[in-house]
């Protein structure tokens, strides 16, 4: 043994400690979800560690949890014979937050009591909960491998360090105690209440919990525990169980312990594949979004089991990238033992996993489609922007996936209105799905390039997610419609435009092309062209682009998001019936009302002019 040390925590750790010990969480029963949790996961990464050292599990292979109490000393154990620490592990894991998102973590701990449960959980913080009851933990473990002289004690009162000293321990794997704080003793060694704890939160768990047997004693008249281990919880992982035998109820505690979720989900499907895979599936579709979903560092993924033997949590190559916020359990029966995320990237049995589960899931949202009630608009406020990247990134089932998308539109406020349902009202002689892109709905149904739309009553879909844009670039049509921008390309309403509207703007363009081409001379490399359109009824110009050319509002997006945009040309088109428009030819001033009337159609897209000072200078030599 060596005489301890003293050890600082990181700065965070005591941040979150101080909120620990001073009672933020009001369900303080997570503490032991946590640690057994944590139990088991070293247990699991003995048995995937032990395929490379099968030595490790020779003196005790048979993996378990103990739970012991110690009423005297007021003290909770856990204990696991898992793969254990180093002292230098248990340095770095219990005194640092390793995990990304902390400062996230401590912001996030805005007293909504009943988040604080599901946060702890899902920042990887897990440990530090039982501070929560406790006023002292120690830890006492020996990683698989190394010598019985080199185990490791972390000890800490919860307050700004903790204290590591070298000692004997004789076998592999770690032990938790617990100091329970007085006010909190009687309540947790109490052995029917940690036993329910158990069976709420842990029950799933595939390794027996064990605790010491209790008997009841007719001479004393009392229960007494005797030095018989038995098994508190079923040891039988939920998803290998028939359907027929699992409740509702067990269902969703399973999903509230496997993604630390409070709410309950709002669809789950269980499967067992067969066919050229092999494979149980258990996945859950969320009613809330987490807090990491645009975290682009996060790993998400499905946790992989293979034959019951856990593997990795995030098992990314499972699932497209656009269900990340999908959570479950896969477990196959056919992928090696030893499969790393550099395999499961290359495997074929992943790849048909992958497209199973694809398939599986967009199954489970065309059938909350169905349901009575809000479920799938709760779900489409959460993850639809995340779902529409699917049309870029998923060929095959771009079609299913258009089909569950949701815009507002001209004729609704909120994202109700699907393709189908846009397409089965389309006006006689409607030949295309019209859309626009903005940076928020308000821009998008303010826009003069819907004047003419309005006037003749054509629906056209509102877009203001920062997906958009993009998304959209891959979807041409729609179950044979063609989709069109309005803000692309001449607007072209087939046989919704009359002959004598359509002879009126040949007319105006012929008859102000003089005006167009001195426009032109004057705007300069700002345009890429002036031309009359028909699209305008109460606005004097607004901004269109060729077809297949990137729209302004792309290039915003790349730029605001640090890549590089390409240069966009826009093509200024005027309206010859406004008033401006008619006295711009006989203006002193003639360059700059040009050059006032693209700035102001940029500022109806959202953008601001390149040279806003030029623009006001402009602006107010106009009002003198």
């Amino acid at each position: 043994m060596t005489q301890p040390t003293s050890h600082a925590f990181q700065a965070e750790v005591a941040q979150l400690l101080h909120l620990v010990t001073h009672s933020l969480y009001s369900n303080p029963d997570i503490f032991l979800r946590e640690l057994v949790s944590n139990a088991s996961d070293a247990c699991d990464k003995l048995r995937f560690e032990a395929m490379d050292h099968p030595d490790w599990m020779e003196q005790d292979s048979q993996l378990r949890i103990r739970i012991e109490m110690d009423a005297e000393a007021k003290t909770l154990s856990i204990i696991d014979n898992g793969i254990g620490m180093s002292s230098e592990e248990a340095i770095a894991h219990l005194g640092t937050i390793a995990k990304s998102g902390t400062r996230e973590f401590l912001g996030a701990l805005s007293g909504d009591r009943k988040k604080d449960s599901q946060l702890i959980g899902q920042f990887g913080v897990g440990f530090y909960s039982g501070f929560i009851v406790a006023d002292r933990i120690t830890v006492e473990s020996r990683r698989a491998g190394l010598s019985p002289q080199q185990g490791v004690r972390w000890s800490s009162a919860g307050t700004g360090e903790f204290d590591v000293e070298t000692i004997d321990k004789s076998e592999r794997g770690t032990r938790v105690t617990l100091h329970l704080r007085d006010e909190l003793a009687s309540t947790y060694l109490q052995a029917w209440k940690v036993k329910q704890i158990v069976q709420k939160y842990s029950d799933h768990i595939s390794l027996p919990i064990e605790m010491r047997k209790q008997t009841w004693d007719e001479k004393k008249g009392e229960s007494v525990t005797t030095d018989e281990w038995e098994a508190i919880n079923s040891a039988n992982a939920l998803w290998t169980r028939a359907k027929k035998d699992i409740s509702e109820d067990e269902y969703k505690a399973f999903y509230k312990n496997l993604s630390y979720d409070q709410d309950d989900p709002l669809i789950w499907s269980h499967n067992r594949v067969e066919g050229n895979s092999e494979y149980t599936q258990l996945l859950y579709v969320p009613a809330a979004a987490p807090h990491d979903l645009w975290n682009r560092e996060h790993k998400s993924g499905v946790k992989l089991y293979v034959r019951r033997v856990f593997i990795m949590d995030e098992a990314e190559s499972l699932m497209p990238t656009y269900l990340r916020f999908i959570k479950g359990v896969v477990d196959s029966a056919d992928l090696p033992l030893n499969v790393s995320r550099e395999l499961l990237q290359e495997s074929k049995d992943v790849r048909s996993i992958r497209e199973g589960n694809t398939r599986r899931v967009l199954s489970m949202l065309e059938d909350l489609t169905k349901q009575e009630g809000d479920a799938y608009s709760r779900f489409y406020e959460a993850f639809g922007t995340v779902l529409k990247e699917g049309l870029g990134e998923d060929f095959g089932n771009r079609e299913r996936i258009a089909k569950l998308l949701r815009f507002a539109s001209t004729q609704s406020d909120s994202a109700t209105v699907s393709l189908e349902a846009y397409k089965a009202r389309m006006k006689e002689g409607q030949k295309a799905i019209y859309y626009i892109t903005a940076d928020t709905l308000a821009a998008a149904r303010n826009s003069p390039q819907l004047e003419v739309f309005r006037k003749k009553g054509i629906e056209v879909l509102l877009m203001a997610d920062r997906v958009d844009e993009w998304a959209l670039s891959f979807m041409h049509e729609f179950d044979g419609v063609p989709m069109r921008s309005v803000a692309k390309g001449a607007v072209d309403l087939g046989e919704l435009q009359d002959e004598a509207e359509k002879k009126q703007a040949e007319e105006a363009a012929v008859a102000l092309k003089p005006l167009l081409e001195r426009m032109q001379s004057a705007l300069g490399s700002r345009v890429k062209s002036v031309r009359v359109t028909s699209r305008l009824v109460d606005s004097p110009a607004c901004l269109v682009v060729e077809d297949g050319d990137a729209s302004i509002q792309l290039a915003k997006l790349l730029k605001q998001a640090g890549h590089e945009a390409p240069q966009v040309q826009p093509i200024l088109e005027i309206n010859p019936d406004h008033a401006l428009v008619k006295k711009l030819e006989a203006h002193d001033k003639f360059d700059d009302l040009a050059h006032v009337l693209l700035d102001q159609a940029l500022l109806a897209e959202g953008t601001i002019p390149e040279d806003p000072a030029a623009y006001v200078r402009r602006v107010n030599a106009l009002l003198v």
